[in-house]
């Protein structure tokens, strides 16, 4: 069996960031595991700019601002293994993975770091009244034939969902050559960045249609047409607002789940709320040894986080494998429910931590209250919030220093 200090699972943003923070730190003897044929993970298909305005102070593509990070793994001879599938990790983490080369082989960590992104939510999940025709795709294996493959999936098209790949897909299918009817939104407000909805609907004069959703596919052999509807306030379809639209494809841009059937195999405990481990401000779930960041612990908007996050899981998992220790206390977050949930979800250690939230739904004129118990111990006002948007909020070691527990609030005037 290999002994390595550091393994990495996933050769994404998150993977590489946390790899190349952890070699600053320290750490020499260190692995990642890539399932794809290269590093860079999803952002290879995200062919538009908009990475990199928070890290580097410019505009980027996605295989862009994923090259950045590769060339520091090959400067600093990082090893990675790639079209290296990653079948088990046990609670005492030893890394069972297979490639085409080695076989199966197992590896004994020191620490893992979990970077294994997210997947998209599939039409099974949904419900849709009507038959299976070819012609419906996810927003990302869409984005994957026409900016990898070149491939139209086809000419007419509706999109059910507004994430900001779906969104993104709006603008490039139109950039091709076809025809976006609508995107249909299932909530009284859109999921994804408001510089999305301007830079992709709106610059192009796609209609966004909230509280609408697909109540019926159309189609025996090919997709023929979507029926629409708009929802009611308990989001049923209300049967006199149906819309026949014709169309030969359907995208669904449905959300984000944090892929974390692995972690399930490492007994890392998961929250309900965001489908990711629950996590300390290092990172480190509540299996000893074994942290999480980027997209497998929550949904990130922006790439630029996703960065910021793997570094302070890298820089952390160095700090375990070289025996250091905080000073320790044990406060737990707690949220409102207007806010749906905080990562970390727990502070373990006497120092300043930055607390990332997401809300529960589009409030105006609010403001984030932290408190220990009737005390007040933060307070922010903003204009706006909204879920599409994630906010973040740092606190101070004397925040929290005494308090076994703090709740976040959203005050709404």
């Amino acid at each position: 069996m290999k002994q390595i200090d550091l393994v990495i699972i996933g050769g994404g943003p998150a993977g590489m960031s946390a790899a190349v923070a952890a070699y600053e730190s320290g750490v020499r003897n260190l692995l990642i595991l890539e399932r794809d044929a290269h590093l860079g993970g999803i952002l290879q298909q995200c062919i538009h700019n908009g990475f990199g305005l928070h890290r580097f102070g410019e505009e980027l593509t996605g295989p862009e601002y994923a090259w950045r990070y590769e060339k520091q793994v090959w400067e600093l001879n990082i090893p990675y293994m790639l079209n290296t599938m990653v079948l088990d990790i046990s609670p005492d983490k030893v890394v069972t993975a297979t490639n085409s080369e080695e076989g199966i082989f197992q590896i004994q960590a020191k620490a893992v770091i979990l970077a294994m992104g997210c997947r998209e939510r599939a039409k099974g999940a949904l419900n849709i009244a009507g038959t299976r025709p070819a012609g419906i795709y996810s927003a990302g294996t869409a984005q994957k034939y026409v900016n990898l493959k070149g491939y139209m999936p086809g000419k007419n098209v509706v999109i059910l969902g507004s994430g900001d790949i779906g969104l993104i897909m709006a603008r490039r299918m139109t950039l091709e050559g076809a025809k976006v009817h609508a995107v249909c939104e299932l909530m009284p407000y859109s999921g994804g960045l408001a510089r999305n909805i301007e830079q992709c609907l709106n610059d192009f004069n796609i209609p966004l249609k909230l509280s609408h959703t697909v109540v019926e596919i159309h189609g025996k052999e090919r997709l023929e047409g979507v029926t629409i509807a708009k929802v009611d306030e308990r989001r049923r379809p209300i049967a006199e607002t149906r819309e026949y639209i014709p169309c030969d494809t359907l995208l669904l841009s449905v959300g984000l789940i944090p892929e974390n059937e692995l972690s399930k195999t490492a007994s890392v405990p998961l929250d309900r709320v965001t489908g990711g481990a629950v996590v300390d401000q290092d990172r480190q779930t509540e299996v000893e040894g074994i942290f999480a960041c980027g997209n497998v612990l929550h949904v990130h908007d922006l790439v630029d986080y996703v960065s910021e996050e793997a570094e302070i899981a890298g820089k952390s998992a160095a700090a375990y494998i070289a025996g250091e220790n905080a000073e320790k206390v044990d406060v737990a977050l707690h949220t409102d429910g207007k806010i749906r949930y905080t990562v970390p979800q727990r502070i373990t250690q006497k120092k300043a931590v930055t607390v990332f939230f997401r809300v529960a739904d589009v409030y105006r004129n609010v403001t984030v209250k932290v408190k220990d118990g009737d005390n007040v111990v933060y307070s922010r006002k903003k204009p706006k919030v909204a879920p599409g948007e994630m906010e973040s909020i740092t606190l101070k070691p004397e925040t929290f220093a005494n308090a076994g527990a703090l709740s976040f609030e959203l005050e709404v005037q």
